[in-house]
């Protein structure tokens, strides 16, 4: 007859997102190891789980040796928290001194180490905590001065915590000494907390679960920010825990040539790149479907990450497209994104409220060299966004990512960088040179999902819209931005062509 797995007793930790990287949140009743460096948020973690646990009705202790009473409560204000449910006790500077003083056979830190832990043990027997945190087993290392003795106060804590029924959080400054090791095989749980400082831009928070006994938890690095209010992690996107069935179905834009490129429109559950230099009109074909979609009834939702929110509405408005009616009705959404302030982990948090909570149809990023420019390490940006594209698909959203070129015309025509390969469809737009004028160009290059047009047509935008011109059969090398005129083939692959000539003549 097979065992049953027993139950395990959670204690949530109150961090949002953190309880979903640690499967529900800590097991009760062992020790953890919270590291980090100085100032990425150890403390705020500490104290929003002793907040978490009373107010559930739990009876929660931190002992301080390296925080003044102050100092703690300046933290809980920042945050507008109220520290009087928490029993707080300060190990204080006079206590040690004193310890000292009274020293004369011993070395004073095996002197001042001991007077310290009974100190804190007394408040334990006093509290009776269900939840403790002690800040930081920096102190007890100093005192310790020597790896050996601090190694066995470490395990003397333990030991002393493990009947107790009380769940433990040790916070600990990171360090390279030899300790740190060791200190992480005697805990329950490591987690290990870093703070980033890029070249431009705002620092960045991640964490890790470093290790966690007995039980299955998502690894990885997440990022995490502190606001008022505390810490809010962002777990990592795992796109296979999001299957969903959907109607698979066409999403037109309106504009029945551009349906016609596309075999009919962008299907549900695909993404479709726009490709093209700056001022071809990527922007306003993907508001072109967004408008189309909300006029239909759907959520739309437009991240913009290279334009202002003003700026796109007056855009959009110049080319006969009222964004802004769908903005205030509420169908549409436009978040504008700062690249050098938030994490890739928050944006994707921030995509997910948006298909979760707002059941949105439609996703546009706008642009995707705004979202590289958010990556920490570019190296990284395409297997994430493959993980963001996936998710989307499996949600039956369509989602829309305009690239940004460089250079005009031609040859000189570079991507920053290629996820061509990623999307179901690719749209590309073109300038090319025609009797002494700059014209626009649009193609679709790829669509997985279907059959496509194969003709290059001339795409112009004006108080009146999108318009998009007949294929553009009497011209040859439309997309190298200086085409030649010649006689339409009336077969394919049969008949001559006459010599070609300038299509300016």
């Amino acid at each position: 007859m097979p065992i049953e797995p027993k139950k395990r007793d959670i204690a949530a930790t109150g961090v949002k997102g953190l309880d979903d990287i640690l499967n529900g949140g800590l097991t009760r009743n062992r020790v953890y190891l919270v590291q980090g460096d100085p100032g990425v948020g150890k403390t705020t973690l500490g104290l929003q789980f002793l907040l978490e646990g009373a107010r559930r009705g739990e009876s929660c202790l931190y002992l301080t040796l390296s925080e003044t009473l102050d100092e703690l409560e300046a933290v809980a204000e920042s945050h507008n928290w109220s520290l009087d449910a928490l029993n707080v006790f300060e190990y204080s500077a006079g206590e040690r001194l004193q310890s000292e003083e009274e020293s004369t056979l011993f070395h004073p830190s095996e002197v001042e180490l001991g007077q310290a832990t009974r100190t804190l043990l007394e408040q334990v027997e006093r509290v009776k905590p269900t939840r403790v945190v002690f800040d930081s087993l920096s102190e007890i290392r100093l005192l310790a001065q020597n790896p050996l003795r601090y190694r066995r106060q470490i395990l003397g804590l333990k030991q002393y915590f493990a009947g107790r029924n009380c769940t433990v959080l040790l916070l600990d400054d990171k360090n390279a000494t030899s300790g740190d090791m060791q200190l992480m095989t005697l805990a329950h749980g490591v987690i290990m907390l870093e703070q980033l400082a890029p070249m431009y831009g705002a620092e960045r928070r991640r964490m890790r679960v470093a290790k966690l006994r007995g039980l299955r938890y998502r690894g990885g690095f997440h990022d995490f920010t502190i606001r008022t209010g505390g810490i809010v992690v962002y777990p990592r996107l795992i796109a296979s825990e999001h299957r969903e069935i959907f109607t698979p179905r066409r999403m037109e834009s309106g504009i029945t040539a551009i349906d016609s490129l596309l075999g009919g429109g962008i299907d549900r559950g695909t993404s479709t790149l726009i490709m093209g230099p700056a001022g071809a009109g990527k922007s306003a074909l993907s508001t072109q479907y967004v408008v189309a979609a909300a006029e239909r009834g759907e959520n739309v939702a437009i991240f913009a990450f290279d334009e202002s929110r003003g700026t796109l509405f007056a855009r959009s408005a110049a080319i006969n497209m009222n964004l802004m009616k769908h903005v205030d009705s509420g169908r549409v959404t436009v978040q504008q994104i700062d690249p050098a302030e938030i994490p890739p982990g928050e944006f994707v948090h921030l995509v997910r409220e948006a298909v979760e909570e707002r059941n949105i149809s439609m996703l546009v990023i706008d642009s995707l060299n705004g979202y590289m420019n958010a990556m920490p390490e570019e190296h990284f940006l395409t297997i994430q966004m493959h993980e963001l594209l996936t998710y989307l698909g499996q949600k039956g959203v369509a989602t829309i990512l305009v690239v940004a070129q460089h250079g005009v015309v031609g040859s000189t025509m570079i991507s920053p960088v290629d996820v061509s390969y990623l999307a179901d469809s690719v749209i590309l737009l073109r300038y090319f040179e025609l009797s002494g004028e700059i014209r626009k160009a649009i193609s679709v290059v790829k669509k997985r999902s279907g059959q496509h047009e194969k003709a290059i047509r001339q795409l112009t935008m004006g108080p009146d819209g999108l318009t998009v011109g007949p294929p553009l059969t009497e011209f040859r090398g439309v997309l190298s931005g200086t085409p030649l005129f010649s006689a339409p083939m009336t077969v394919l692959g049969t008949g001559a062509d006459r010599e070609p000539q300038s299509a300016d003549r």
